[in-house]
């Protein structure tokens, strides 16, 4: 379990350590330090998944402060969520209800590493098991976070929650992630997928098409992901010069989508 959450954990921790940092997470660099007390050993960004996944995150929490700013009375659903402290960096007012979901063996490890607070739940169930959304308040705008989980679900489990959450409330936003439909199709030759056992399950090349799955959802936009500037002003020189290199190729720039949908 550990094997599959440390690389992303790993990369918010680095990203501490450094003068101006993307999140500035401070949880992550220490409960890096406790699983692996020399993570800090490797050079920062010094692969894909470690730099894109911190300018991912900074999406995620930049969007759940403006939806929090409008809905200070939200319930908030981070899906998938791992050992990531989404809701420490955030730091949401008393009248947000939190609730992070995951599996059991996650859940458990969250409980060892994270501090708890008030307003915040931990779930341990799989995100497919519709049964944690009784547990959720109803009546209330909705927020629901789903970082690194759609393409590992299929797509009908995919279209199962999200279309689950929107009936669920009256209002409210999801955020989630996608990749390509060549992305998905090719992720079960790709080494570090193998190694992280990290096979992608579903890919849409317009993620925008997702709000035929509901009559209430309107997409709302999306951000860069392959040619985010952010990637592009923090990456080391070799790594940016291999994005402008592979996005000149649309296929690549368009592999990662951040997306999100109103209803």
């Amino acid at each position: 379990m550990q094997k599959t959450l440390s690389p992303v954990l790993k990369a918010k921790a680095l990203d501490n350590r450094l003068p101006d940092p993307i999140l500035g997470d401070v949880l992550a660099e220490e409960v890096m330090r406790r699983l692996d007390p020399d993570y800090d050993k490797g050079r920062f960004a010094a692969s894909q998944i470690g730099l894109g996944a911190v300018v991912r995150a900074k999406v995620f929490d930049d969007w759940a402060r403006e939806f929090l700013a409008d809905h200070p009375d939200a319930v908030v659903m981070h899906l998938g969520c791992g050992l990531d402290a989404r809701v420490f960096r955030i730091d949401p007012p008393e009248t947000v209800d939190w609730y992070d979901l995951d599996f059991p063996a996650v859940i458990e490890l969250r409980e060892q590493f994270l501090p708890s607070r008030d307003h915040y739940t931990l779930i341990g169930s799989s995100v497919t098991d519709l049964a944690w959304l009784d547990r959720i308040p109803r009546g209330r705008p909705a927020l629901m976070i789903a970082e690194g989980l759609v393409p590992y679900l299929s797509e009908a489990d995919a279209r199962r929650v999200i279309t689950s959450v929107v009936d669920a409330f009256p209002t409210g936003e999801l955020c989630f992630d996608t990749v390509s439909a060549s992305a998905w199709r090719t992720s079960k030759w790709d080494p570090l997928g193998r190694k992280y056992n990290a096979e992608f399950h579903c890919g849409f090349d317009d993620p925008s098409a997702l709000a035929d799955w509901h009559p209430m959802l309107e997409y709302a936009g999306e951000a860069p992901m392959n040619d985010s500037p952010t990637l592009m002003a923090k990456a080391p020189a070799s790594i940016r010069r291999m994005y402008r290199i592979m996005n000149l190729l649309s296929g690549f720039r368009r592999s990662s989508r951040i997306v999100r949908f109103r209803f």
